[in-house]
């Protein structure tokens, strides 16, 4: 069990501070503006909330996309409230256990737990290199990152599995640095 809520608060105080002249702005996750990340954040915070609850009258077959770059009115408020209770979510231990389902898809609850932290960090960044502001993770919330997108088989096919081909990253590097490579993108990106 990790606690999701200082990587969900560091993400959140990002969305509030995106000003509305970068929305259209370019992110590390290739093809998708900061609009449309803001969005997909939006929505991995409710479904991954609701793989918490494991309640099945939510709706657990929408799987957050990066198609939408439609934020409604309130988003800087909504979003950052969102990821508060998708942490708040995740620190009851029932949450990590048992069997859930996100985006369509059933899994473990201890995995769904990591999938929603890696989300959360990973697109945090993404955010934090869009606006070009720097991002800092604690060790416990990358080492766990890191174990779970090292367990994500690559997909031979580009564009089918859950992260782009890796970007060559020392092992020496920082782990931030490596688990941003191994999710397909480049630390040194910028905009």
């Amino acid at each position: 069990m990790i606690d999701l809520t200082r990587a969900a608060r560091r993400t959140a105080d990002l969305i509030a501070a995106v000003p509305d002249e970068r929305l259209d702005a370019p992110t590390p996750c290739e093809k998708t503006s900061l609009a449309q990340l803001v969005v997909h954040v939006d929505g991995l915070s409710q479904a991954f909330t609701w793989a918490a609850h494991k309640d099945p009258a939510m709706n657990a077959d929408a799987a957050p996309s990066l198609e939408s770059a439609e934020l409604e009115p309130g988003w800087r408020e909504r979003v950052p409230e969102r990821l508060a209770a998708l942490a708040e979510a995740w620190r009851d231990p029932a949450a990590w256990e048992g069997m859930t389902r996100a985006g369509g898809v059933d899994l473990p609850g201890e995995v769904a737990g990591l999938v929603a932290l890696n989300e959360v960090v990973v697109h945090g960044w993404d955010i934090a290199r869009a606006l070009d502001r720097p991002y800092d993770v604690t060790r416990e919330e990358a080492e766990a990152c890191l174990a779970f997108v090292a367990e994500t088989p690559e997909d031979p096919e580009p564009g089918n599995g859950l992260f782009g081909p890796p970007v060559p990253v020392p092992a020496e590097a920082p782990i931030l640095d490596r688990l941003i490579g191994r999710t397909g993108r480049d630390p040194f990106w910028t905009p």
